[in-house]
C-alpha cells in the first residue's frame, strides 16, 4: 500500500481502489452473461498517456475470446493528440463461427498535472467502420450445418475520457522493482448498423448506445515498453435484440510510449 502524504492524494488513491473493485464486479457480472453475446465487438480502448508534443504511443491488446485490438497516437502539440484504432477476429468453432473488424479514428487534448506531471487526463472522439459475420451452426448426420448466419456492417461514434496515473506504486518480482501505472477510461459509443442481412435476407437495421467503462494497470518493464492488463464492462442503453452489449473488454497486451516527457523532471 503506497503511504500517502496529502489528504488529496489519500482521497485520489481511495477512489482508484474503489473504481477497481467496482468495475471488477461489474466485469464479472458481464462475462457471466456474455452468453448473450452480439454481432458487436468492443475493442480495447485506446489510453496511450500522453504527455508531450512528438510522443508516440503504439499497443496491442488481445481478449480471452480472441478479439486482438491494435492501437496507436501522436501528440501532435503539448496538448492535441491523435488515435488510429483497429481491431479483428476469426473464430470458427463447433457451434459458432464470429469474424469480426473494426477501423477507428479520432483526436483530442490532454494535459499532464499533479507533482511531476504523473497524472494524465485525456479527451478523445472520433469516427469508426466495422462489419460482423455470425454464424450458428448444427452438427447432423450429414455433417455440419449452418442454421441461421448473419453479417452486418456498422458505423460507430465515440466519445472517450482517460484518467491515468504514472509511477504511484510497484511491484517486486522475482528480485526486481517494477513501477506500475493506472488508470480508468469511460467510452461513450453511438453504433448504428448500415446494412444487415440474416441468410442472406435484408433485415431492418439496429442502432445502440454503449457505455463501456474500463480500469487498466500497467507494469513497467523499460522506460520506453509495459505490459497491460484491461478489465471492463459494457452497457447498452437501448433493447436490441442484434446489436447488445453482450461482450465486455478483457485484455492483456502490451504499450510502446517513445519521446515523451521523462518522469519525474518537469
Amino acid at each position: 500500500m503506497v503511504f500517502c502524504t496529502s489528504l488529496h492524494f489519500y482521497l485520489f488513491c481511495f477512489a482508484m481502489k474503489n473504481i477497481r473493485y467496482t468495475l471488477g464486479l461489474l466485469a464479472g457480472f458481464a462475462w457471466m452473461l456474455s452468453g448473450c453475446s452480439s454481432v458487436y465487438l468492443p475493442n480495447t480502448p485506446n489510453t496511450p498517456m500522453l504527455s508531450s508534443q512528438g510522443e508516440l504511443s503504439a499497443g496491442g491488446h488481445i481478449t480471452l475470446k480472441g478479439n486482438a485490438s491494435f492501437n496507436s497516437a501522436y501528440a501532435v502539440t503539448d496538448h492535441i493528440g491523435v488515435i488510429v484504432n483497429g481491431a479483428m477476429m476469426n473464430s470458427n468453432r463447433t457451434k459458432k463461427d464470429f469474424r469480426h473488424n473494426l477501423l477507428e479514428a479520432g483526436g483530442g487534448y490532454f494535459t499532464t498535472f499533479g507533482k511531476d506531471g504523473t497524472r494524465v487526463l485525456e479527451i478523445y472522439t472520433g469516427i469508426g467502420r466495422g462489419s460482423s459475420d455470425r454464424t450458428f451452426k448444427d452438427k447432423t448426420a450429414e455433417g455440419i450445418v449452418t442454421k441461421d448466419r448473419q453479417e452486418t456492417t456498422f458505423n460507430k461514434y465515440f466519445l472517450q475520457v482517460n484518467y491515468s496515473s504514472k509511477n504511484k506504486k510497484s511491484l517486486r518480482l522475482l528480485g526486481r522493482t517494477f513501477p506500475l501505472n493506472y488508470g480508468t477510461a469511460l467510452r461513450a459509443s453511438y453504433v448504428n448498423m448500415d446494412e444487415f442481412t440474416r441468410n442472406d435476407v435484408k433485415q431492418p437495421g439496429e442502432d445502440n448506445i454503449f457505455l463501456e467503462p474500463i480500469f487498466f494497470t500497467r507494469m513497467v518493464l523499460s522506460p520506453a515498453v509495459q505490459l497491460q492488463y484491461t478489465t471492463g464492462s459494457n452497457f447498452g442503453l437501448k433493447n436490441r435484440k442484434y446489436l447488445t452489449a453482450g461482450n465486455s473488454v478483457f485484455s492483456a497486451g502490451f504499450v510502446i510510449n517513445v519521446g515523451g516527457k521523462v518522469q519525474g523532471k518537469k
